[in-house]
């Protein structure tokens, strides 16, 4: 298939995904402009044949970051978002924040992979029994409710090393903190965005309703399965160790 009529087809799925409908004008970020159809009603329309070339410009880097062994984080905590971002994650075994950024997550990341190490410590304890043998009922009561907020804070992340290679972000304007820490520690942002937001705020704009379940579903399916292309072609790179070990 040619890549006008890949094109002429997302085109076309967008269109059925109810991608194209923006906000109200009043609500417009200037920066969005001239990615616009037109307004009907009051409600900005996107021009859906940039959209696409957008989500083919996004698609390419995700996939070519996972082909390179690189984290992408896929992050979205509001209400229309969460539960969408977590199964798409999922899918593709690539790591998520849905509940809440909690800050620091990339600028102070010491202490967030403490706070890991402490959600798996806990979890080992519970698995071999420790808590029961070592902790009275109502100090269990204290460690289950830590385990619990460890695990909505941190438990899209627990595979994490290192800080991400790249972000894929779900509304950067209602995930202002992680935009923020993304870009003090220059790390390149996938925005999956409406018309409320500047488009200038991430390195790989998607312009799509990012409120309406079938554009988002479209929009991050698109961007996952690219990721799990990437990973596909992934090729470790063998340390001196393990050469040694294999020629043993």
């Amino acid at each position: 298939m040619s890549s006008n009529s890949s094109n002429s087809v997302l085109v076309d799925r967008l269109l059925k995904a109810g991608s194209h409908f923006g906000f109200k004008k009043s609500r417009r970020h200037p920066s969005m402009k001239s990615y616009l159809f037109g307004n009907k009603a009051g409600n900005d329309i996107f021009d859906l044949e940039r959209s696409a070339d957008l989500i083919i410009a996004a698609k390419a880097a995700i996939q070519k970051f996972a082909s390179e062994g690189k984290i992408v984080v896929f992050v979205g905590t509001k209400e229309e978002a969460s539960k969408l971002v977590r199964e798409t994650a999922d899918r593709v075994d690539a790591p998520f924040v849905t509940n809440r950024w909690v800050g620091g997550m990339i600028t102070n990341w010491g202490e967030v992979r403490k706070r890991i190490n402490r959600l798996f410590e806990l979890i080992a304890q519970g698995e071999s029994g420790e808590l029961e043998r070592k902790y009275t009922k109502k100090e269990r009561v204290v460690i289950s409710r830590e385990l619990d907020k460890l695990t909505h804070n941190f438990g899209g992340i627990r595979v994490l090393e290192r800080i991400p290679d790249m972000l894929v972000v779900v509304d950067p304007r209602y995930e202002k903190l992680a935009i923020a820490e993304a870009k003090e520690k220059n790390i390149p942002v996938i925005g999956i965005m409406s018309s409320d937001n500047n488009i200038r705020d991430v390195d790989y704009p998607v312009v799509v309703n990012d409120t309406l379940r079938s554009s988002l579903s479209l929009a991050l399916e698109e961007l996952a399965s690219a990721y799990e292309e990437g990973k596909k072609s992934f090729k470790p790179v063998a340390t001196d160790s393990t050469r040694r070990r294999l020629v043993k």
